[in-house]
């Protein structure tokens, strides 16, 4: 029987659309407006898309623009600025700096002047912190999305093994905080780990996030399994996984598409979160 496919974009117009009516809400209970920042250095064609997508669709939500774009050759002190002087601001709740940056700047440096109640990508070194030590905070948005693509579908995470295929500072290590938090037993693997598949097939949940084309075939999946794809690439085909979707949906329970499932809910959770900061500050 052929895996059922989450439905990452409709999931993530429930959460928009909930969520307007809580921004509604929260400006109406503080007479307080919720701002975005979004910064963009250089002109990177993906980053343009994404960067219009979240600026559009926190628009809809009732949330303010603040975007701010700057030269490819920005130095590090200038970027800095914009994004202290994006910190200082009370009427900016959030600020979203886009990766990845020109090589000639310092992403780690820059991303930590965001402060974490600021910090709706949850990508500072505090954000890391509070999330390690289950504080209250900012958690990363794909992560967040992944969670609650599993909780929409009703998979419980408690008491199941679950492999997650990277170990991304952005992906792979976060969720697996997370799914430890729900009380699962996680293994972290990736691309360099020893027959891969000895692990994932122990695996009630696959969640793939290595940043390779089609590491995980039928091979790697034990029948029934819930299988997550956060890969995304292009090929001649088109967009296509980690995972090889073909083959897997074959014998999985269920297994998000590429596109269409997991990316989605990355913005979806970038605006939740801008609220939860706006919250926060409140």
């Amino acid at each position: 029987m052929p895996a059922t496919i989450i439905d990452g974009k409709s999931l993530a117009a429930r959460l928009r659309e909930q969520l307007g009516t809580d921004v509604e809400h929260f400006k109406r209970s503080t007479g307080r407006s919720i701002g975005l920042a979004t910064v963009l250095v250089g002109n990177d064609p993906a980053s343009e898309v994404y960067v219009g997508s979240k600026r559009r669709l926190s628009q809809q939500a009732g949330i303010t623009d603040h975007h701010r774009r700057l030269p490819g050759d920005a130095t590090q002190a200038q970027v800095a600025g914009v994004l202290d002087d994006l910190a200082a601001d009370p009427t900016v709740s959030g600020i979203l700096l886009q990766l990845p940056l020109p090589d000639h700047l310092d992403t780690k440096e820059l991303i930590d002047r965001i402060p974490w109640e600021k910090d709706v990508d949850g990508l500072t070194t505090i954000s890391a912190g509070r999330l390690a030590r289950n504080v209250e905070g900012l958690l990363p948005c794909t992560p967040l999305g992944i969670i609650s693509l599993l909780e929409d579908e009703g998979v419980q995470l408690q008491g199941t093994n679950v492999v997650v295929v990277g170990r991304s500072d952005l992906v792979g290590k976060p969720v697996a905080q997370l799914v430890l938090q729900k009380n699962a037993t996680v293994t972290i693997a990736h691309s360099k780990t020893k027959d891969l598949a000895a692990f994932t097939r122990q695996a009630d949940v696959v969640i793939a996030a290595a940043g390779v084309p089609h590491l995980l075939g039928a091979e790697h999946i034990f029948p029934g399994a819930v299988v997550i794809d956060v890969g995304i690439h292009r090929s001649p085909g088109g967009l296509i996984g980690d995972v090889d979707f073909d083959a897997v949906s074959k014998i999985a329970s269920k297994i998000t598409p590429v596109p269409g499932g997991v990316g989605p809910m990355t913005i979806a959770e970038l605006l939740r979160n801008t609220l939860k900061a706006a919250q926060l500050q409140n």
